[in-house]
């Protein structure tokens, strides 16, 4: 399991994060192995701007110093960024559509995510199919919100849950794979400094 640098400047980098590895420390000691730690051997002044689920595999970026993030920070509060995510959901899916169900935290089943109409915040999530297997359909994934689980809950909630995934998935449908079978794939966003688009993509390792 390590991670993989793809982009570094002197104001932000870019890494992939294997499945199975944190983003941030959790808060037990066996937990403080994360990708932010292990960058920070390498890049002291690189600061965490996002995060993926421990499970989830893929792209994130990362600020260098306190002013680049506080510019990330705002491009990913301003929806300046674009993220796409590919996954291996369960059952059969056609064309595209979107998913518009509030999200809350499940508080007695953290870190579970729950749809609540009442108190949930607002979260959309669009889909388009890109291939099909044996019962199951590889779809891309974008999040418009982005609430934690976000893409997990809402796949599960229209009946499809992700292959692989411990909290959502039934056993039948978690027993699939070995692991989540979701990956972002690919990250668009302004530079910190330039304010140049900034394209990056990541191949999907399932």
């Amino acid at each position: 399991m390590s991670e993989t640098v793809i982009y570094v400047d002197d104001h932000m980098l870019v890494a992939e994060k294997p499945t199975g590895l944190l983003s941030v420390p959790g808060r037990l000691p066996e937990n403080k192995d994360c990708l932010i730690t292990r960058l920070q051997a390498d890049y002291p002044d690189a600061l965490t701007v996002h995060r993926l689920d421990m499970a989830t595999s893929g792209l994130m970026v990362f600020a260098r110093g306190a002013e680049a993030h506080r510019t990330l920070s705002k491009a990913f509060a301003d929806r300046q960024v674009s993220k796409r995510y590919v996954a291996m959901v369960a059952g059969v899916l056609i064309g595209e559509g979107e998913v518009d169900l509030p999200l809350i935290t499940d508080w007695p089943n953290r870190p579970r995510q729950m749809v609540d109409h009442h108190i949930g915040k607002p979260s959309l999530t669009r889909w388009q199919v890109t291939g099909e297997g044996q019962g199951t359909t590889r779809v891309e994934l974008e999040p418009v919100t982005g609430r934690s689980h976000q893409l997990r809950v809402h796949m599960m909630a229209i009946g499809h849950p992700i292959l692989g995934d411990i909290f959502y998935a039934p056993p039948e449908i978690e027993r699939l794979s070995p692991r989540l079978l979701l990956h972002a794939e690919r990250l668009s966003l302004p530079h910190p400094v330039s304010g140049e688009t900034m394209d990056f993509q990541s191949p999907v390792p399932f």
